[in-house]
């Protein structure tokens, strides 16, 4: 795959990038908001990253890819399409801390939503994230997504306080 903006592409993984996926993990907000997508060792992401690629020929997803800023080749975070267990889809996204306040996680979730929605054959996309994740509900809403619910919910195995939205293409 690969998607191009103004500013960004969207591509397939490689092994090369592990490291890159490591680093962009460990700031505050992936440990707050996804702590699940923590890798401590480059030798976990390059796991992740493996099986991450081996999913891209299936339909049975995750569906992830790297997402860099065009001018520089800095891998910034990734946006991605998973299988919730009900049989819909969640967008999921992520910008490294250093990288935030530019509008690269709505850019990369405009671009990415289409394309991926075709290869899947979908018309409706969830998007959940946690109440307190402002940065991310605001994503949700300029790309489209209209609110379902706010309240308690599953999210990674906890109750915790989530905002569910979903787009209707």
């Amino acid at each position: 795959m690969l998607i191009e903006t103004d500013r960004l592409k969207i591509k397939d993984f490689t092994m090369d990038m592990a490291e890159a996926v490591h680093l962009n993990s460990l700031d505050e907000d992936t440990r707050r908001f996804v702590p699940d997508e923590v890798f401590e060792t480059v030798d976990e992401a390059r796991e992740t990253v493996e099986f991450l690629m081996s999913r891209y020929e299936g339909t049975e997803g995750p569906f992830v890819y790297p997402v860099f800023i065009k001018d520089t080749g800095d891998n910034i975070g990734y946006v991605q399409m998973v299988p919730l267990d009900d049989g819909n889809w969640e967008i999921g996204y992520h910008v490294a801390k250093r990288f935030t306040g530019n509008g690269y996680a709505t850019e990369a979730v405009n671009a990415f939503i289409p394309v991926i929605t075709e290869k899947i054959g979908i018309t409706e996309v969830n998007g959940i994230c946690l109440s307190e994740n402002v940065a991310s509900k605001c994503v949700l809403r300029k790309c489209g997504f209209e609110e379902i619910s706010e309240g308690e919910g599953n999210y990674q195995g906890e109750e915790r306080e989530i905002f569910k939205s979903v787009l209707k293409l």
